[in-house]
């Protein structure tokens, strides 16, 4: 008759015979204290992957005794995706990272692997798991991005079978995996891809990596809408996940969605080049336009109507963005705003306030809006920049070029504080804005209390 699933079971660590009750010395090998209370699970593995009859029962321990690890982190060689990660890679942790197409990850993962063995030094083994290109591929691509190839190991395979064997042979500090919608395992079906497969395949590698001091990095496919393509709970099943973007075709954008070990508001900027990835390392003015001066009669330098300037926090960095406004009759008896780099409501919110404090109308216009370099701006601290823009591009008067705007815009029409603005106020003047107009006074800022004191200070009576 079979053992009943979940009997309690006492198994020798050393030898491993088990009986149904405790000992205090084990019968076959004669060690003592070796006897762990153990459940009969027929699903329970070995670190070698075999099937196993039993595991050991775990019990909860009190939080008072939980001994705090220091923290541990592995860096990746490249600052700003350390950045983006808190500060480098926490060990066993999971990563996962989405983006489309071409958008350049494998170059991301293979130029990390390199960083991360150039910081272990000799001894180090990174394991790079492809299943989508062959090994004289990702050679080719080595070679022409400059990436040293020694400490970097390849495995070029679709079953996790052979992944999971070649990392317990290896125990790498780092794992690749690129990408995990190629992975299959056969116990789960032989199609990739599938949401069976997608759960599978990522529990086995992060149940690995959560037993070593290893690191492991998944790419992942996105659909068209730019999700992660799979199941949902996959990104509740790792530790963090980011999101690889682009604004042109040469600039890409790291940023963190989810992240136990740090922040989610860092923002990782990267140009791409015949070399690869390379790190922007001051990008505070990015995103602003640089234009030849134009004089107007009062001698003051000019700009297009529609623009303004302000300063916005990305994690704990200050970037300068400018914000663009078209307005247009509207083509229907109902306007439209066009907006996808800052949220439409916010957009209309801000012309609706505009049209009740100041009497200029919006409502039978249609609002066209796109910040400089492809910046996605979210934070309150646009809204005084984007009331002038729209102010702006509605009257056709335009801003002073070296002039910024900083604050938020409540439905009364105040201008109201936000927060680090001494910070905002110090890099935008280090970036030549002569003219700094914020609700707080500070050192070489004009203080503005409302909507209709903005609108006097940029464009006068």
């Amino acid at each position: 008759m079979a053992k009943k699933t979940g009997t309690i079971v006492y198994k020798c660590s050393n030898c491993g015979y088990s009986q149904p009750r405790w000992l205090g010395r084990c019968p076959q090998c004669g060690e003592w204290n070796t006897l762990e209370e153990c459940i009969l699970d027929p699903n329970a593995k070995t670190p070698a992957g075999q099937g196993s009859e039993t595991a050991v029962k775990i019990k909860p321990v009190p939080l008072s005794c939980v001994k705090a690890q220091d923290i541990m982190r592995l860096s990746t060689g490249i600052a700003e995706f350390d950045r983006v990660l808190g500060g480098g890679a926490m060990k066993r942790s999971a990563v996962l990272i989405g983006g489309e197409p071409g958008i350049g990850k494998s170059t991301l993962l293979l130029q990390t692997a390199a960083g991360t063995v150039k910081l272990l030094g000799k001894g180090a083994r990174i394991l790079y798991v492809s299943g989508e290109e062959s090994a004289a591929q990702i050679k080719d691509r080595s070679e022409r991005l400059g990436v040293p190839a020694a400490g970097i190991e390849l495995l070029c395979t679709m079953r996790l079978e052979d992944i999971l064997d070649a990392l317990d042979a290896q125990n790498p500090a780092l794992v690749i995996i690129d990408s995990i919608q190629t992975v299959y395992a056969a116990e789960a079906g032989l199609v990739p891809g599938t949401v069976n497969q997608l759960k599978y395949c990522a529990n086995e590698l992060i149940e690995w990596v959560k037993e070593r001091d290893s690191v492991l990095i998944m790419t992942a496919h996105v659909t068209k809408e730019g999700l992660i393509a799979g199941p949902k709970s996959l990104e509740h099943m790792v530790d963090t996940v980011i999101s690889f973007d682009r604004s042109t075709d040469e600039f890409r954008f790291l940023r963190a969605a989810k992240n136990r070990f740090g922040s989610v508001d860092e923002l990782g900027i990267f140009e791409m080049t015949e070399k690869g990835l390379i790190q922007v390392e001051d990008p505070a003015a990015l995103f602003i336009t640089r234009r030849s001066s134009t004089t107007g009669n009062s001698g003051s330098e000019k700009q297009p109507a529609g623009i303004a300037c302000t300063a916005v926090f990305e994690g704990s960095r200050v970037f300068i963005v400018e914000i663009q406004a078209l307005t247009v009759p509207a083509k229907a008896s109902l306007s439209r705003v066009y907006s996808d780099k800052i949220d439409s409501a916010r957009v209309a919110r801000v012309a609706a306030v505009l049209e009740k404090r100041t009497g200029l109308h919006f409502s039978d216009q249609d609002l066209y809006i796109n910040v400089a370099g492809g910046m996605r701006l979210s934070e309150s601290a646009i809204d005084a920049a984007l009331a002038a823009a729209l102010y702006s591009a509605r009257t056709d008067i335009a801003l002073a070029a070296e002039t910024a705007v900083i604050g938020e815009l409540s439905l009364a029409g105040e201008i109201r504080p936000v927060s680090r603005s001494a910070q905002r106020i110090k890099t935008a003047q280090n970036m030549g804005f002569t003219t700094v107009l914020a609700p707080e006074s500070g050192k070489g800022a004009k203080k503005i209390s409302d909507i209709k004191e903005l609108v006097k200070a940029l464009f006068g009576k």
